[in-house]
């Protein structure tokens, strides 16, 4: 139960961190940008996109990668021009109505930090050794998936920066809150 409970507090310090983190201070917006003509934009969207989906631009399929002209073609061409990932959705959502996805970052914060107060209680270490854990295991997240994300999908730099202080402040919070409660609670 002691562990639950510290799972709970940590899930909860780390969606509040979140929460400030987008709207206090510019991390949660770091690198991304609005277009000049989003109108345009979305007409060109909904002309050239099939379906649901991430969209490579310029792209190269698996079936075209077994094509050398194919690839010869890309080569030139990818170098010369402008390179975007875009994640279409066929049909909107208005992004001010935000409640189901409050809940749902809720939980993911909380299921995570459950996860970590269970390290954190297999480890034998002192409160603030702990939360030293606690801020490594969020390097831990950024190296698995942000990192890669940087590396392989150009995701840019200050946005890549600006997670991987999220993720390491707001463990090294909800560490800090665990290491407290477990250390209050005698484990």
């Amino acid at each position: 139960m002691r562990t639950f409970i510290a799972g709970l507090l940590g899930g909860l310090t780390l969606f509040v961190w979140g929460m400030l983190a987008h709207t206090v201070l510019p991390l949660g917006e770091a690198g991304m940008r609005q277009s000049k003509s989003e109108d345009a934009v979305i007409a060109v969207l909904q002309e050239n996109m099939p379906a649901t989906g991430v969209y490579m631009v310029p792209g190269l399929s698996a079936e075209q990668m077994a094509d050398d002209a194919a690839v010869k073609a890309y080569q030139e061409k990818a170098p010369t021009v402008p390179n975007a990932m875009i994640f279409y959705q066929e049909s909107g959502r208005d992004g001010t109505q935000m409640g189901r996805n409050l809940l749902a970052e809720y939980l993911c914060n909380t299921l995570a930090a459950l996860l970590v107060a269970i390290i954190l209680v297999l480890a034998p270490l002192s409160k603030a050794r702990r939360i030293l854990l606690s801020g490594g295991l969020g390097v831990f997240a950024w190296l698995s998936v942000s990192a890669p994300y940087w590396n392989w999908y150009r995701f840019p730099q200050e946005f890549s920066l600006a997670n991987l202080a999220m993720l390491v402040l707001g463990w090294l919070l909800s560490g800090a809150v665990m290491a407290w409660w477990l250390a209050r609670t005698g484990k």
